[in-house]
């Protein structure tokens, strides 16, 4: 589908689309996936890639999927994998998938389900895949419950190595996990924010009274996050010093609900959206912690910004990545 100036508008979903990822393995190409979410129709997963040098999306395969998907990841070291948590009205479940060759074929069958995340008695909520590079682990979390398994996609294995488990906590709603560290987690409850040490499967540390809805480690920059509040908009910690935060970032006028850094601009650019799709763009000097509003606009979930926002240049060096354009997970907004 092609768009103007404002954006480009894929329209190809027949049903209603809660979930959409970059597929970050796929080094040749801009593509998405990007998942349906329709309690009496057969859903589908769309692989979307954007053409280059063109305004215009193309799906690329079509494939269906058996039940509402409610959270969707692409694995970052195999463009063909990504995982998703779903649930049939009776419960929830979640699965590592995998895409069949398509041979210049747009429509194909059926994924391949490589394993289930069966363990789980609670309502999962997400799985996290570390984000750099290849890693023999995935994390799963539900209401009560944070589980690390050790997967083996070639072997169409999953098997539980640790549990770690909320206690008094009120429900686990979802999470991060840290890019420099590999043995550290962030998850969110509807009041505050915990780390965990997956060695011992312990909360290391909390972010306590805070109404989070998403947070985000910073990928350039080791021991800083990202928090999207209901009260505060967006917030930088620092997590050796989580008294206080590093700074608060003005712009958004309404709650907050997801929060991205961008993945290769350095640490300057971060998107968020806020109150009813309100996309704000922000830019952070890295020494002086100055914020820049850059620009913000209404959109729908399916438009991704092009020239009013992804061909401004920042010092010089032109913001164009695809986590940038579409990257944040529509967690709440339907």
């Amino acid at each position: 589908m092609q768009g103007g100036s404002s954006g480009i508008v894929y329209g190809g979903l027949k049903y209603q689309a809660r979930c959409i990822t970059d597929v970050r393995a796929d080094a040749g190409s801009t593509t998405f996936l990007a998942g349906t979410l329709s309690l009496k129709e057969e859903n589908e997963v769309h692989l979307i890639r954007l053409l280059p040098g063109e305004n215009e999306l193309v799906c690329d395969g079509l494939f269906y999927h058996p039940n509402e998907i409610w959270d969707l990841k692409s694995c970052p070291f195999d463009h063909r994998l990504f995982s998703t948590v779903y649930t049939s009205g009776e419960g929830y479940g979640a699965s590592v998938w995998k895409i069949p060759e398509l041979y210049g074929q747009s429509n194909s069958p059926q994924l391949e389900q490589l394993f289930m995340l069966d363990d789980h008695t609670d309502k999962i909520r997400c799985v996290l895949w570390w984000p750099l590079g290849k890693h023999d682990k995935l994390i799963s979390i539900d209401d009560r419950n944070i589980f690390l398994w050790n997967i083996d996609p070639s072997n169409k294995s999953a098997k539980v190595i640790s549990q770690g488990s909320a206690d008094m906590l009120p429900n686990l709603r979802g999470g991060a996990w840290d890019p420099h560290n590999h043995n550290a987690v962030a998850t969110i409850t509807d009041s505050s924010l915990h780390f965990w040490d997956l060695r011992s499967m312990k909360r290391s540390n909390a972010i306590e009274h805070a109404h989070i809805r998403d947070v985000d480690y910073n990928p350039k920059k080791q021991n800083i996050i990202a928090t999207a509040e209901d009260e505060f908009g967006i917030r930088l910690w620092d997590l050796r010093m989580l008294k206080h935060p590093l700074k608060d970032l003005p712009g958004h006028s309404h709650w907050t609900w997801a929060v991205r850094h961008n993945p290769e601009v350095l640490e300057r650019i971060q998107l968020s959206i806020y109150g009813w799709l309100k996309l704000a763009l922000m830019t952070l000097d890295p020494k002086a912690l100055l914020v820049r509003p850059l620009g913000k606009k209404n959109h729908y979930c399916t438009r991704i910004l092009t020239t009013k926002i992804a061909s401004m240049e920042l010092h010089g060096a032109p913001m164009i990545h695809r986590c940038l354009l579409l990257c944040l997970m529509m967690e709440g907004l339907f």
